[in-house]
């Protein structure tokens, strides 16, 4: 088992530090865990390794290991060590005695970086049960220093004063943001229930972090949603009607990103964002295809698609971020399985396949089918002859006793709009 550690430095720290004889495995971990880390504004000044055959119960990675890392905190002046695993109380308390360091486990490092980037209401309310639920079983191990959350990186606190207080005022309080919450599914289910009024399929994308959604999203709909490199930069929904090339239209729903060994408390917490995943009609699973562990993260992806259970909902592979590909291995996607039926080559960026992707969802999409048919118009009836012109495909169209005679496809939701329409010979 691996066990990685990140050093995080001063504002004025040292050089960085990095082990050059790691396995790519080990270095891969440790590559997300720096990644999450700088999300959080950290900066890193060293990593160190440790790999055992089984966790310590007291220390996790052992005292020879703990007194390692105290020696580089020590030499690399830094304040605050970050441990790539999920630590329990007495592990935390150890470590920090016997470090001398500030140490936040990766759990608390994921919710640092939700507490950051939620900006509505509702991701505030669901970053803050999350944090409650992680702090509650710490505080007989963490004393007074919960009575002081300040700046820094696991130091942001959910907002609740004196959570030290006792643990009935957090359990209190953690009933009132799950009520909270609570009020936030039903004015969504509210929302969701008004826009079924007028029946648009919900396409919802979801992915690993930094795969790209929010700059496809973006790409598709024409929108302005944040984007960044930084993991999680996407914590509240977004949605946006797009129109496909058949003139239907569908809601597309921008989500948080999925990473692995992702909190469960924090899933539960998110819950009412996810709920637009689990109602959707079609899903588009974004990979970013020139990371090398995609088919790992993919797989990450697929797990908590399943334990939200949708996995069998149907389902569109969207490869992003082709341009960053060279065109020998996009010959090599497109001439194997991995450029299959149900995948689709993209460039967000670029705006490369796009029109294939919208066609893709076009053709996989089987709420609200294409019906073709015959409608026999007045010419001044302009209102129901736009509707024709926006939502659907006219093949022909002829003058008949001052009336329009049409040949058209349609999404089925316009034609029952326009049943007194119908022409029937």
């Amino acid at each position: 088992m691996l066990v990685g550690v990140a050093l995080k430095r001063p504002p004025r720290g040292q050089r960085a530090l990095r082990g050059d004889d790691l396995s790519a495995a080990n270095r891969d971990s440790l590559d997300e865990l720096q990644e999450l880390a700088e999300s959080a504004g950290a900066d890193i000044a060293g990593t160190l390794v440790q790999v055992r055959d089984a966790y310590d119960p007291a220390t996790l990675v052992g005292r020879g290991k703990l007194d390692e890392i105290r020696a580089e905190a020590h030499t690399l002046h830094v304040p605050l060590v970050i441990i790539d695993h999920d630590l329990t109380p007495v592990q935390l308390r150890n470590m920090e005695k016997m470090t001398g360091c500030r140490v936040i486990d990766r759990t608390q490092l994921i919710l640092d970086i939700f507490a950051t980037h939620a900006h509505s209401r509702e991701g505030q309310l669901q970053v803050e049960l999350a944090q409650l639920n992680y702090l509650l079983p710490r505080l007989t191990q963490r004393g007074d220093e919960l009575s002081r959350l300040g700046g820094g990186i696991g130091t942001r606190g959910p907002g609740e004063q004196k959570l030290e207080t006792d643990r009935r005022r957090i359990r209190e309080r953690v009933g009132k943001i799950r009520r909270a919450i609570e009020t936030v599914r039903n004015q969504r289910t509210t929302r969701r229930r008004a826009r079924q009024a007028v029946p648009l399929s919900m396409v919802a994308l979801v992915g690993y972090t930094n795969a790209g959604k929010s700059t496809l999203f973006n790409a598709l709909t024409h929108a302005e949603v944040l984007t960044s490199s930084r993991m999680f930069a996407t914590l509240d929904p977004t949605i946006r009607a797009i129109q496909l090339p058949s003139k239907r239209r569908v809601l597309l729903s921008d989500t948080v990103g999925f990473i692995r060994d992702l909190p469960p408390d924090l899933i539960a917490a998110f819950r009412a964002t996810l709920e637009e995943v689990q109602e959707s009609a079609l899903i588009l699973h974004v990979t970013d295809i020139s990371n090398r562990h995609h088919a790992e993260q993919d797989a990450e992806v697929v797990k908590i698609l399943r334990d939200l259970g949708v996995e069998d909902r149907p389902r569109v592979h969207v490869l992003n971020k082709s341009d960053r590909l060279t065109k020998d291995e996009i010959e090599m996607l497109q001439n194997t399985n991995g450029h299959g039926r149900d995948n689709v080559l993209v460039s967000a960026t670029t705006g490369a396949g796009l029109e294939e992707l919208l066609g893709k969802i076009d053709s996989v999409l089987a709420a609200d089918p294409l019906v073709r048919l015959k409608l026999r118009m007045p010419l001044a009836d302009g209102r129901h002859l736009s509707l024709v012109q926006s939502q659907g495909r006219v093949f022909k169209s002829e003058l008949l006793d001052g009336h329009y005679l049409l040949d058209a496809e349609l999404p089925e939701s316009a034609v029952r709009r326009l049943q007194e329409f119908v022409y029937k010979q």
